[in-house]
């Protein structure tokens, strides 16, 4: 799987990336068909935002999360992101199935 993570207005820290990549790892682990998936990381003024594009085959995720500080933007966005390829999973399958 390839990850690429863009950091807009800002260098991103080790930490965060590191953040990131163990997301990612995680989100993985719900679905074998993911092809790649993009991480932008943006810093605001007052907050931040993640925004992970997981694309599956024949389909691209996306999610978005803001937060205060980065780890809680990329526990959002995981979660966001988990819940929408395991509704995706679940349809797939039903059709299958069906």
């Amino acid at each position: 799987m390839k990850l690429n993570v863009t950091a807009r207005h800002f260098k991103a820290r080790p930490e965060v990336n590191d953040a990131v990549e163990s997301a990612v790892q995680n989100i993985t682990h719900f679905h074998d068909g993911i092809i790649s998936t993009d991480v932008i990381l943006d810093k605001h003024e007052v907050d931040c935002s993640v925004e992970f594009i997981v694309h599956i085959s024949g389909k691209t995720i996306v999610a978005k999360e803001h937060a205060d500080d980065f780890a809680k933007a990329i526990h959002g966005a995981q979660d966001n992101i988990i819940r929408q390829i395991r509704k995706h999973k679940t349809k797939a399958e039903k059709a299958i199935h069906s």
